[in-house]
């Protein structure tokens, strides 16, 4: 089974739960395209990077969940997060220009999970339901939306696991 990115659930509410995600590393690209091509196309560096295009040409394992940040209408962040414990001072270089490494710090992050196939319209309803739901409770965002997949393409849309997430002020 595909190792998921470790989480504490700090408090529960009606539409989401309120996170604490310890420190970890993310590979990512940065592409252009609208939500569902920024997915794919974003894919492709990052699996070759795990796949042993790296300058250690070292193997790294698949994780969940694959995160996109829509930065404007056709500008994504797609990453990946690196297997829990990694340390950013060992993770291989990339090979490939337009992939980086970044080293998160542990913090708060609100989630609100929703299932179903991977539509643009599925996932901005559920990226501004989760924002709405974050102002009620009175709690501060910090950044952008962002959004978590956790199945393969293959897998039939009534079963697939999907995550709104946003960064809190700690």
């Amino acid at each position: 089974m595909t190792e998921q990115q470790p989480f504490e659930i700090e408090r529960t509410f009606d539409d989401f739960e309120l996170r604490r995600y310890p420190d970890h590393v993310l590979v990512q690209v940065t592409v252009e395209g609208d939500f569902l091509r920024a997915g794919n196309l974003g894919f492709r560096p990052l699996i070759s990077y795990i796949s042993g295009r790296n300058a250690d040409a070292a193997r790294i394992p698949m994780t969940a969940p694959v995160t996109q940040e829509p930065l404007r209408a056709h500008t994504h962040t797609v990453s990946f997060v690196l297997p829990d414990g990694t340390d950013p001072a060992t993770v291989p270089v990339p090979t490939d220009t337009a992939v980086t490494t970044v080293a998160v710090a542990a913090g708060r992050v609100a989630a609100r999970r929703f299932g179903g196939g991977w539509t643009d319209a599925r996932f901005e309803q559920n990226g501004e339901a989760l924002l709405a739901a974050v102002e009620r409770a009175g709690l501060h965002r910090s950044g952008n939306v962002y959004f978590a997949r956790y199945d393969p393409p293959w897998k039939p849309g009534f079963l697939k696991h999907n995550e709104a997430l946003v960064r809190m002020v700690e």
